[in-house]
């Protein structure tokens, strides 16, 4: 090759990666130009420490916003780092030459910082066919994509008869000249890079920029900073790593003044390059972020394997099966490669590629089943690979402080989903939840609440999920903007969120996530405004959907050591509002008013409950009479709804406070003669709802229900069917088929035979046998490890 070496690549190509590594050992320039944003010229020297493991990216971010933000993910196969980690090693100076991201941020503000698919050039296409191929590009975080754009290994698989492009690429590129245990090149490694070139030229010429216009203004930055280089170095000592796209256009020869004319104008931004951990599975087009490669732990087997690339692979398959304790031997594996090899000669493939390996493995190490296999896409042909980055890499403080808190917690970092028990009788764990929610709260969604594989529970216990994205380090840098340190951060965006939160509820979630976060001096805040709302809040829904998150705020702090007084007083405020306001509110309801207050009255009753079995609350011990009396006058009152009447008297009679026989008689006054069908059917809807063994355990309940019944005159029947079907769909299948054999034995069963004379059901007792129900205590002290 004559002037400057354009090798022109695939991105995250193993074969690309292969070809520039034995071009440039071959040309040996004094100085390289690789595709990527000149501002990361500074934190390119962190490519050659040996704390930078890959896949890892650039990261530019716009400090003012950092959600304006765009990568340049690199894998240890892609060429662009294979090439910059050669020039580090042996001190040739290295320097990105695309458009700034100052001007690629403020154009697109985030969007595709390299929107070109481009070539890999170990390709040896034919002459009628020239390779190359087309790479999708990585795209920031919620970028939109732009018009289609030519597909340039589309076109040459069609052309070369090809259904598949990837396939297609597998056996021009990544097998060519590659069999068991030779090398990757040709005698000359130049010469794939001058067909690619030529290629190009060919398909650009025909197409046009087809969806590359953008392109435009990018190559002539890099033409402008190739002339310079060949200005300092000489023609022949300068080589250019770029997307094979754009080597047709660097190699032509165009006016310096058309190229600044081209940059002239541009809107620019103040922008910050770092490096950043990357994963494997966001390299993946599957994971939508369209890296371009479907399979990056494959392709780094290819580039990573020293020889018999198949073998090894298929020994990675048993072995993470095996891991699994499925059964997979030796033998396995040896038919697995033979069939593999078989497939690929009956294919017409020069070496068994993906897509053979997994049809092998498929048949012969998962036995056909599909479950297996597809583990091994997950784990293997995708992967979950985290890269590292130094820890003196640049990066926002808000970043280090949470680096330190990772380290220091024993928390690291992965790209796999990760199950976390806590037991918050530990230090340790206290301090691991009580970062994990100050990053929720700060919309760093490394963990979310999940519920515990070993079926924990009570307040001492809490389970995470974990799992490390990439893109969390844009949402760390965005955080920034409130501090410094993860504390403050949290704790200043608690304080904005109060005051800017648009309804009452929202302010008692956000108390409730202040103590999990321990946020003791955004708590004061969050309580001011939390008072102030409920003040001068008089929707009744309103302060029964506060309450809730409330009452769990002091719970909560009771089992964590935080203060919760505030958090106390208010909740039995508002308890106490709802209490005054419940009785008007429920007046008069139509039927769907009545079904969303019902929801309501639980959620109060739950949550009063709550309150009031907390010790130190000062006041809450008088909540459960005060709440009592307002259940009671609602289940007199006749202009209260069926509906809520009935509920009211189920909560009493769960607490144990109707006299007995009560909960009967008001239920036969429910079900007089005088009382509307659609009427009594809503108050037994109420009052049987959430569990029917009170009909299986109670048969004069059962025995009023089913005379109520049988009196509905026909013509009101098919009014009341729909109600009580609804009811008697939500028990389990085991108290609906005990009901009904209570009703079949006929009325003797179910009409309240207790206490008549007649004698007790089969299987049941006149009344609860307390000798023989206490004689369980001794296990369940036991199995609960009481005192």
């Amino acid at each position: 090759m004559n002037g400057p070496l354009l090798l022109g690549v695939r991105h995250h190509g193993p074969g690309s990666a292969r070809a520039v590594r034995a071009a440039l050992d071959a040309r040996a320039p004094k100085i390289l130009l690789v595709e990527g944003p000149p501002e990361a010229d500074d934190v390119l020297p962190l490519a050659a420490d040996p704390g930078m493991r890959p896949p890892v990216a650039l990261l530019a971010h716009v400090p003012a916003e950092p959600g304006r933000a765009a990568f340049w993910p690199l894998a240890d196969f892609s060429p662009e780092w294979v090439a910059v980690r050669w020039a580090l090693a042996r001190g040739v100076p290295v320097r990105f030459i695309d458009l700034p991201a100052a001007h690629t941020l403020a154009l697109g503000g985030g969007d595709d910082p390299d929107p070109d698919r481009d070539a890999d050039p170990e390709a040896e296409p034919e002459p009628a066919q020239p390779g190359d191929e087309e790479d999708a590009t990585p795209r920031a975080p919620g970028a939109a994509s732009g018009a289609p754009r030519l597909d340039p290994v589309a076109v040459l698989a069609a052309t070369a008869g090809y259904d598949d492009p990837e396939r297609w690429w597998e056996d021009v590129v990544e097998h060519r000249g590659r069999s068991r245990g030779d090398g990757t090149g040709g005698p000359d490694p130049f010469t794939p890079f001058a067909a690619l070139g030529e290629a190009m030229a060919v398909l650009r010429a025909e197409h046009g920029e087809d969806g590359h216009e953008r392109d435009l203004v990018r190559e002539a930055h890099m033409r402008l900073r190739l002339r310079e280089a060949r200005r300092a170095y000489g023609d022949e000592h300068v080589a250019v790593v770029c997307g094979a796209w754009h080597v047709p256009a660097l190699a032509r020869s165009v006016k310096v003044a058309d190229d600044r004319a081209l940059l002239r104008g541009l809107p620019k931004a103040r922008v910050e390059v770092t490096w950043v951990p990357w994963t494997h599975r966001r390299l993946a087009r599957q994971s939508g972020y369209g890296a371009g490669i479907d399979s990056p732990g494959w392709y780094g087997h290819l580039f990573t394997a020293p020889d018999r690339p198949v073998e090894r692979w298929m020994t990675r398959i048993a072995r993470l099966l095996r891991d699994e304790d499925l059964l997979v031997s030796s033998a396995h594996v040896i038919e697995a490669v033979r069939l593999a090899d078989t497939l690929a000669a009956l294919r017409g493939r020069p070496l068994a590629g993906l897509t053979e390996t997994m049809d092998a493995a498929r048949a012969v190490l998962c036995e056909g089943s599909e479950v297996p296999l597809h583990l091994v896409r997950d784990r293997l042909v995708v992967g979950d690979v985290l890269g590292e980055v130094p820890d003196d890499a640049p990066a926002v403080p808000l970043h280090r402080d949470l680096a330190r808190q990772q380290k220091s917690l024993r928390l690291r970092p992965e790209a796999s989903d990760r199950e976390l028990d806590l037991d918050l009788r530990k230090d340790t764990d206290v301090a691991r939840s009580r970062l994990l929610h100050r990053l929720r709260l700060l919309g760093v969604h490394w963990g979310s609440p999940a519920v515990s594989r070993s079926a924990h529970t009570g307040t001492f216990r809490e389970s995470w999920r974990l799992r490390w994205e990439p893109e969390l380090a844009v949402r760390t840098a965005e955080a920034g903007v409130w501090g410094t340190t993860v504390l403050a951060a949290a704790t200043a965006k608690a304080r904005s969120a109060a005051v800017a939160a648009p309804a009452l509820a929202d302010v008692t979630t956000l108390a409730e996530r202040c103590l999990l976060a321990d946020l003791p001096d955004a708590l004061p805040v969050v309580m001011r405004t939390l008072a102030d709302r409920a003040a001068l809040d008089a929707d009744i829904g309103h302060l029964v959907q506060a309450l809730p998150a409330l009452v769990r705020t002091v719970r909560y702090g009771d089992v964590r050591g935080a203060d919760a007084v505030a958090p106390a007083q208010v909740a039995v405020g508002l308890a106490e509002r709802v209490g005054v306001g419940l009785p008007p509110a429920c007046a008069g309801l139509d039927a769907d008013g009545a079904a969303q207050m019902r929801e309501h009255l639980d959620t109060a009753h739950h949550a009063i409950t709550l309150l009031a079995q907390q010790e130190g609350v000062p006041g809450a011990g008088e909540l459960p009479d005060r709440w009592r009396r307002v259940l009671r006058t609602l289940a007199d009152r006749e202009r209260v709804p069926g509906l809520l009447r009935g509920r009211c008297v189920r909560l009493l009679l769960d607490d144990g406070r109707l006299a007995d026989g009560e909960a009967a008689r008001l239920l036969g006054l429910a079900l007089s003669p005088g009382t509307p069908p659609l009427e009594a059917a809503a108050w037994i809807e109420g009052f049987l709802a959430g569990g029917g063994m009170l009909l299986a355990h109670d048969e004069r309940l059962l025995g009023l229900v089913d005379r109520w019944l049988i009196s509905v005159a026909p013509d009101a029947f098919t009014e009341v069917l729909p109600l009580l079907r609804r009811t008697f769909a939500e028990y389990e299948a085991g108290v609906r088929r005990t009901l009904g054999e209570l009703l079949r034995r006929g009325p003797a069963a179910a009409g309240g035979a207790r206490g008549a004379g007649s004698g007790a059901l089969p299987g049941f007792g006149p009344g609860a046998d307390a000798e023989r129900a206490d004689a369980v205590l001794p296990t369940l002290r036991l199995l609960l490890a009481a005192p």
